[in-house]
């Protein structure tokens, strides 16, 4: 019995589990077997504990070609043209070594995408850090940003927008999550994962298998405790080179025509892409791990299965494409080395050196994994009555959120990313939202990243919502339709019955919202166990959306650029909060009562006025006053001279409503008309002037003060 205690330990199962592998085995397992269970019913791999939720996401409409199952999801663009795109946690590795850890996420993510036939043109990240203060943080934050940069500028990926934020609930767990998207053009190949083909070649191309990765997927499925920095080697190495060449040797042999499957080695490894790929295919494969090829001889049968190496594909082709598919990946400098062959019957059989390891049904381990029905309660709105906050002074609590962590330029971290590499953005990191041109059609593609963790910390529900409601309208006020969704769903512990319960209203309300705004959600990730020594992350479902608009040309900009234009908000305050500000001065937040029941009506809205205007800004975090600040340029800002109704004291300017967008227009007369066709509510706040001496100088203190602190 201890030595099955340390196998439980070791192979991080519980004796249910390996109840139930018995039960399927008819027998105990033996050898690898134990490894085989250990990284494809993790939670990581598996999503045991998310996946009977999951499927109740909104995830298809007619522009939808791939929403799950695969590598990424893919939607329809009309014109020839499809994207794919998914965002993915790598938040574990990045705590334990933060460089690596978030380097190999961003390579990670790119594969997802490339896998699918798609080349990548987009990177983004969302990150979410603990007190500057906080033990190791500022060597986290360095240590993060030069992993997302050192990888993403060397591969040659644009990384056009991101989000930030910092609160003491990620002191000990950080936030990574990478977003990629790439694009098909007319007549070039999708590539799918599933194996076919009896007698058909089983490939290995890239980097040679190392010791780096093992047990990473099952690290990534539990909570931290005081040993966590112990977990070193469970840790990727990447190499953004190499990367770049296995990019270009894979589309090329998949535009080809000569592939017949093809999946990343990611998580778990070849136990994960060997074994999904037999079981969506319906085939057996048998692989030869004596042919992987080594950089470390000294790994055995087991750590070859669950290494987590980087740059690693495996695909299945004909044996008569083999030497044409070896000679393109040579031409790159890569291998491309025969490991195995599909079988006809449904079973995984593992070799070593002629000796037979595991003889298993694929099956068993892909669509057998333990489902659990965590406990959770029906989600009930918070009591929100009133705005819990006073402001004395309007100039200070303006420079208090300038120059706050969270409040402060990140010009520091997005400076350091390589963002028009490719010759394709049109809108970078210093806007909102980040916007690329398509290449054929000409027409432009935006994203912007959503959650704000705060208002998770406020209610779940709104907070869920609002992950697909502030990127969208983002998006409308640059003029882009909002049309597909990927998620990073980011929460502690499941097993406490809190967690779940946001876990659960947050699946829920962002399916709600995408319904209704007509943008599935095409792919995901879940990162549970975010938790050391149980203190669990606010829970933070992070979010990319994408929109498209006809045209590159006048989409608006997010600085005041006309002397004499006219300044308006135009808003539903269906919510009103402290927000930001309350959390800042507080460490807490209230909020009035309500929903936000017509948000998608008015997102349509602000799309169609989108067209008259200059500039454009959501007014999100801190307020109206902060948003007009940023709006404001490096020589005009808003002149506010007009009684605005809803602004009766100081807190007013500072308050978060949900929503509110401001618009910098030439042609006022046009532009009210519009607004009061469709009945929605706006008030014209001033005019833009020359800029005063106070806000250049307060402008530098936000430029200047976070990048003094890391």
């Amino acid at each position: 019995m201890a030595q099955l205690i340390e196998k439980f330990k070791k192979y991080r199962l519980n004796q249910k589990e390996y109840e139930k592998i018995c039960e399927l085995l008819g027998r105990e397992p033996h050898g690898v077997e134990w490894g085989l269970f250990s990284a494809l019913w993790s939670e990581h791999c598996s999503y045991k504990s998310s996946k009977i939720h999951l499927k109740k996401f909104y995830n298809k409409n007619s522009r939808v070609i791939v929403s799950e199952g695969e590598n990424s999801g893919v939607i329809d663009l009309g014109q020839g043209e499809r994207i794919s795109f998914k965002m993915e946690s790598h938040n574990h590795p990045s705590f334990i070594e933060p460089y690596q850890g978030a380097a190999t996420g961003v390579g990670g993510i790119l594969r997802d995408i490339f896998t699918m036939g798609a080349r990548p043109i987009m990177l983004s990240n969302y990150l979410c850090f603990g007190d500057l203060d906080a033990p190791r943080m500022k060597s986290l934050v360095q240590g993060v940003v030069a992993g997302i940069s050192g990888y993403g500028n060397c591969v040659g990926v644009p990384n056009v927008t991101g989000f930030t934020d910092f609160h003491s609930s990620y002191n000990k767990n950080i936030l990574v999550n990478a977003f990629a998207l790439g694009v098909l053009y007319p007549g070039e190949e999708l590539a799918l994962s599933k194996a076919q083909g009896t007698g058909n070649d089983v490939v290995y191309v890239g980097a040679k298998t190392g010791r780096d990765g093992i047990h990473g997927a099952s690290m990534a499925s539990e909570s931290f405790d005081d040993k966590s920095a112990s977990q070193k080697p469970t840790v990727q190495i990447g190499d953004p080179f190499f990367e770049k060449c296995l990019i270009e040797s894979c589309l090329e042999v998949i535009r080809s025509g000569k592939v017949v499957a093809i999946q990343d080695m990611g998580a778990a490894g070849l136990i994960s892409s060997s074994f999904e790929m037999a079981s969506k295919g319906a085939v057996g494969l048998e692989l030869h791990l004596d042919q992987v090829p080594l950089r470390d001889g000294s790994l055995t049968p087991e750590d070859i299965l669950l290494s987590e190496s980087q740059e690693r594909m495996l695909l299945v082709c004909e044996p008569k494409n083999f030497e044409y598919i070896q000679g393109v990946f040579n031409k790159w400098g890569l291998e491309a080395t025969r490991i195995g062959k599909v079988l006809d019957q449904k079973n995984m059989r593992l070799m070593w050196h002629g000796e037979l390891l595991s003889d298993i049904d694929p099956d068993l381990l892909v669509e057998n994994a333990p489902r659990y029905d965590r406990p959770y309660k029906k989600y009930s709105p918070q009591n929100r009555n009133q705005i819990q906050l006073e402001i004395f002074d309007v100039k200070e609590t303006l420079e208090d959120i300038m120059t706050c962590d969270f409040g402060s330029s990140k010009k520091w971290i997005y400076d350091q990313y390589d963002q028009r590499v490719g010759s394709q953005t049109a809108r970078d990191c210093s806007q909102s939202i980040g916007v690329v041109r398509l290449e054929k059609s000409k027409r432009a593609l935006g994203l912007a990243l959503g959650c704000r963790p705060y208002l998770m910390r406020l209610d779940a529900r709104i907070g869920a919502l609002d992950a697909i409601y502030h990127p969208s309208l983002q998006l409308a006020s640059k003029g882009f339709k909002a049309l597909a969704v990927t998620d990073c769903l980011n929460f502690g512990n499941p097993e406490n019955e809190k967690i779940m319960t946001e876990f659960v209203t947050s699946v829920e309300s962002i399916s709600e919202a995408c319904e209704k705004l007509d943008a599935p959600v095409i792919s995901g990730n879940v990162s549970f166990y975010n938790e050391t020594l149980s203190q669990n992350i606010t829970s933070t479902p992070a979010t990319g959306v994408v929109g498209l608009r006809e045209s590159i040309e006048n989409i608006p900009l997010e600085n005041f650029c006309k002397e004499r234009s006219s300044v308006y908000i135009v808003y539903q305050h269906e919510i009103e909060t402290g927000g930001a500000l309350e959390q800042l001065y507080k460490n807490k937040i209230s909020a009035t009562a309500g929903d936000l029941t017509h948000t998608d009506q008015f997102i349509e809205t602000i799309r169609e006025v989108s067209r008259f205007a200059l500039s454009t800004r959501v007014v999100g975090k801190f307020g109206l006053l902060y948003a007009a600040t940023l709006m404001s340029s490096d020589t005009l800002e808003l002149h506010m001279t007009e009684k605005v109704d809803f602004l009766n004291t100081n807190q007013d300017l500072f308050t978060e409503r949900l929503y509110e967008v401001l618009f910098e227009v030439e042609r006022s007369q046009g532009f009210e008309n519009e607004l009061q066709k469709r009945n929605i509510k706006f008030q014209k706040l001033g005019s833009v002037q020359k800029i005063s001496h106070g806000t250049k100088l307060l402008k530098q203190k936000y430029l200047n003060s976070f990048e003094e602190k890391v």
